[in-house]
């Protein structure tokens, strides 16, 4: 987490020169989505899609040209980051919608992708939310990586972004940096051939990074395959960053890796600094080019048969072969021409955008009915961006668009929904129900004429509330697994959970009216959850690393039977009227995270 000041100073630099700056997994401040009074403009141009999905909301996700989903990084593949408490201050807490003070820890895999389709998934919700962004994917150099980019490119992703092992990341611990990924130029080569040899290159464009620091590097990454390169560590370095090694301990002494207002003082970098940098990145690169005969990068791109091994001086050097790495795929030459993933908006939300109209031009109310079926995909994302490209992340006052539905929806069903919608669904729904909703509000309850018991049988589908920011969510059913994973911020009544619920959770409300599944709350570190626990077996389903079990005080019966209250209103659930009229008898328990007791009982003290 570099400071506010070098991030921007970054972001000036690259939106001046035509680039584009990375915004990293921890969301952005909407006050950079606005230009300075000089014209510069502070907002990055790609927004990052990561595990924990901070500050993913439906207003960040429109204020993008790319969006970057990261599977995993470079330096260290397979583990998620941690931002330790210390350094979460004021602004970080409020962008990432989490508490000052409490740890805020990215799982290491995205729980809403487990295979291929799912990742088609995601990128369909990504354009549904934002249809003029590029999507890219983020993969690491490793062996294999170019059978996982031939998945990428089949669905529908924009680019494939290759990352190195050498790539700078000053926060992690050695135990997770060492002899961990692989260096860019062999990744980056088995992708672009695999692509290259399957008929896929043409879908996509390839981006690669990992300590890029000259011309020359990005020759040799643009004979290898790449056509659009990263650089990190040199830019910080250019603003003025002397590789103490120390991001995690929160003192660089220059201003950059910490957020302490004192030393953020001593940043001295400019917007010149990155650019100056840059252009002679470039004046090599021009000669470096000249020298082989191209005229245009996107000439260069594949033609690895330039590429010379150097002879060394040393007996292990004749047994290296080069010659797969340096093999020209057949049809190299051409880079990205198709355009894989421009979205084409489906019956469903042309009816929804038409019904919408008067809402999202003058704020007037709306009141629609819609059948779906698990064709419709995403449904209200892209009413969702649409509303945040034109109201902000504050949306529209409550309930302004009610859509009553009904019928079976298909996958990410409200997905980023925004303040001012309220989906009905009478029926059910797959999964990630809520997948980032930004405010909005869902009820999803079983059809009128069901006859079976809806607290016994499940109505939404694995993954919901996945990073969802702020809203509310009623479910008058049962959810599958990782039910509010990474939730920091809605509040949601569900009547039974799977296994993993509440897993990482950040902020937040949920209130479960029946039986939870194991390793409920794991890494849960803010927020609170309300579990009805009358077989006093709750104990034994929940990870107690980072939670503790507490009974309920006066306010909370007063906030949890309000919630249920609500819940009853939206659903007509029998579960929750059940509740209710058998209040004194219920037993409920709370689930308090270590971290966010820890910081509220600070704040009392301070």
């Amino acid at each position: 987490s570099i400071s506010k000041e070098a991030h921007e100073n970054l972001a000036i630099a690259m939106n001046r020169i035509g680039g584009k700056s990375n915004s990293g997994e921890g969301g952005e401040d909407e006050a950079r989505f606005l230009p300075l009074p000089n014209g510069d403009s502070r907002r990055s141009a790609i927004k990052q899609v990561a595990s924990a999905r901070f500050g993913v909301t439906a207003h960040y996700l429109v204020n993008a040209d790319e969006l970057q989903i990261k599977i995993a990084q470079g330096a260290k593949p397979g583990e998620g980051g941690q931002l330790p408490g210390h350094k979460v201050d004021e602004q970080i807490a409020r962008v990432r919608h989490s508490v000052p003070g409490v740890t805020l820890i990215s799982p290491p895999p995205h729980h809403d992708i487990y295979s291929i389709e799912d990742l088609a998934q995601l990128v369909f919700d990504l354009k549904s939310v934002n249809p003029t962004a590029r999507v890219s994917v983020k993969l690491v150099s490793e062996k294999g990586v170019g059978t996982i980019a031939a998945g990428v490119a089949k669905a529908h992703a924009d680019a494939i972004h290759i990352a190195g092992h050498d790539g700078g990341t000053g926060a992690s611990p050695l135990s997770s940096i060492q002899h961990a990924g692989g260096p860019w130029e062999l990744g980056l080569a088995e992708t672009h051939q695999v692509l290259a040899l399957n008929g896929l290159r043409d879908r996509v464009r390839l981006q690669v990074d990992g300590q890029l620091k000259t011309g020359r590097d990005v020759a040799f990454a643009a004979l290898l395959g790449a056509d659009e390169f990263g650089f990190a560590t040199a830019p910080l370095v250019a603003s003025g960053c002397v590789m103490m090694r120390k991001c995690h301990l929160n003192t660089c002494p220059v201003g950059i890796a910490t957020q302490d207002p004192v030393l953020r003082e001593r940043f001295q970098g400019t917007p010149e600094h990155v650019i100056n940098y840059l252009f002679f990145v470039a004046e090599e690169l021009r000669e470096l080019m000249a020298r082989m005969g191209y005229r245009t990068i996107d000439s260069m791109v594949g033609h690895a048969d330039r590429i010379v091994p150097r002879v060394l001086n040393h007996p292990k050097a004749p047994t290296l072969d080069f010659s797969n790495v340096l093999m020209r795929a057949q049809g190299a030459g051409g880079a990205h021409t198709q355009n894989p993933g421009s979205l084409v908006d489906t019956p469903t939300d042309e009816a929804l955008l038409d019904g919408a109209r008067l809402s999202l031009k003058y704020g007037e109310p709306t009141t629609m009915q819609i059948a779906l079926t698990n064709a419709d995909r995403a449904f209200g994302a892209r009413l969702a961006g649409d509303v945040a490209r034109k109201y902000g992340g504050a949306g529209l006052p409550d309930g302004t668009i009610v859509v009553e539905a009904t019928g079976t929806a298909g996958q990410s069903f409200g997905a980023f929904a925004t303040r001012g919608m309220l989906l009905v669904l009478e029926g059910d729904a797959n999964d990630y129900v809520g997948k980032g909703l930004s405010g909005g509000v869902l009820a999803i309850r079983p059809p009128a004429r069901a006859s079976y018991r809806a607290a016994d049988n499940v109505i939404v589908g694995n993954t919901c509330l996945y990073g969802a920011t702020a809203g509310k969510a009623f479910l008058a059913g049962r959810a599958g697994e990782r039910f509010a994973v990474r939730n920091s911020g809605a509040i949601a009544v569900i009547e039974g959970v799977g296994d993993h619920a509440c897993e990482y959770m950040t902020g937040g409300t949920v209130v479960v009216l029946g039986a939870t599944g194991r390793n409920f709350a794991a890494g849960m570190s803010g927020g609170l959850a309300y579990v009805l626990d009358d077989d006093q077996t709750m104990a034994a389903r929940t990870n107690k690393t980072t939670v503790a079990l507490d009974e309920l005080d006066a306010a909370d019966k007063e906030t949890l039977r309000a919630h249920i209250e609500e819940h009853v209103a939206h659903t007509r659930s029998a579960q929750g009227r059940s509740v209710l009229c058998t209040w004194a008898r219920r037993r409920f328990v709370k689930v308090v995270p270590h971290e966010w007791r820890r910081v509220l009982e600070m704040r009392k003290v301070g």
